[in-house]
């Protein structure tokens, strides 16, 4: 039976080559044979890293019959995942998010969540001594992961392990790390061909908080005029999107990554509250910049409150 291996829902880099560079390591090292599959359209920059280093697009799959042999890497979220996650065979877990809880196996499993900013460098140190067996594809996947979580080292996500292994690989690509980073917000930040209901769900999670439940959306973005120019139409969007994804609000981060901060737009009284507890501003118009953030994970996601 073949092992799918998969992210999250609107993969970004993280959850595009991950499941790649996994997927490598059980089919070449380990021997069991195994697939990358993404769960929907991966985003500009990863599409642009998997041209880059000439990465076969994986398979999208939506749908999966019970009994599917899986590994689940970059969330560990049921609500980012296929709405029939529990009836697959879920044989190992790899993530670098919180445990959210919802997930039920067929029996014990593998699975590893640690605090570092990329799931790929969580996946180097699981492969031990085999990692010095990565093609240089491999490792340029890798390298890509790391530099798109981390912003480049910008957002506190990273961690000394990340910067390192980076570095490593960079050195033995022989890339300039920063102009490489320059070509992935780049291609990040290529975004006038998407619709606003497109841009909203890019790269997006649902959360509850309480008992609202929330769409809590990021942009990252070297050039965030494309999309602050476009925020009147988003936000009347945003209230199409809430509607038919099931969710109470949207909270859509404008994140502008030279000038570390984001821009949250404020369509309605509750995204006021929420931006006014959460993040101690102080909101006046349809917009507020809050300075400094940039992780959905570490800053964003652990402080809401209504």
């Amino acid at each position: 039976m073949t092992t799918l291996v998969f992210g999250h829902k609107s993969p970004d880099t993280d959850s595009t080559g991950s499941p790649i560079i996994w997927a490598w390591y059980l089919n070449e090292i380990k021997g069991e044979k195994s697939e990358a599959v993404l769960l929907g359209e991966p985003n500009t920059e990863a599409a642009f890293v998997i041209k880059k280093w000439d990465c076969p697009k994986p398979e999208i799959k939506t749908e999966f019959d019970a009994g599917t042999k899986v590994v689940i890497v970059d969330t560990n979220n049921p609500a980012e995942l296929p709405d029939n996650i529990n009836d697959l065979d879920i044989s190992a877990i790899i993530d670098h998010h919180k445990l959210v809880g919802g997930l039920e196996t067929k029996g014990p499993i593998d699975i590893t969540i640690r605090p570092l900013a990329c799931t790929a460098t969580i996946m180097f140190d699981l492969m031990g001594d085999d990692a010095a067996k990565m093609p240089d594809w491999v490792k340029g996947l890798m390298l890509s992961c790391i530099l798109s979580d981390t912003l480049e080292f910008r957002s506190p996500t990273t961690t000394a392990k990340d910067k390192a292994l980076a570095e490593k690989l960079a050195a033995e690509l022989n890339i300039d790390i920063a102009a490489y980073a320059a070509e992935l917000f780049e291609a990040k930040s290529d975004v006038s061909a998407f619709s606003d209901a497109e841009l909203i769900r890019m790269d997006s999670k649902e959360f509850t908080v309480d008992t609202t439940k929330f769409r809590v959306s990021v942009l990252e973005t070297t050039a965030p005029k494309i999309v602050l120019d476009r925020k009147a139409s988003l936000l009347n969007s945003m209230v199409d999107v809430a509607a038919a994804d099931g969710v109470d609000h949207v909270l859509l981060f404008v994140v502008d990554i030279l000038a570390e901060e984001a821009t949250l737009f404020v369509q309605n009284d509750t995204v006021k509250t929420v931006a006014e507890k959460s993040f101690g501003a102080t909101v006046t118009g349809d917009a507020v910049v809050l300075p400094g953030i940039m992780s959905r994970k570490k800053q964003i996601i652990p402080n809401l409150k209504v």
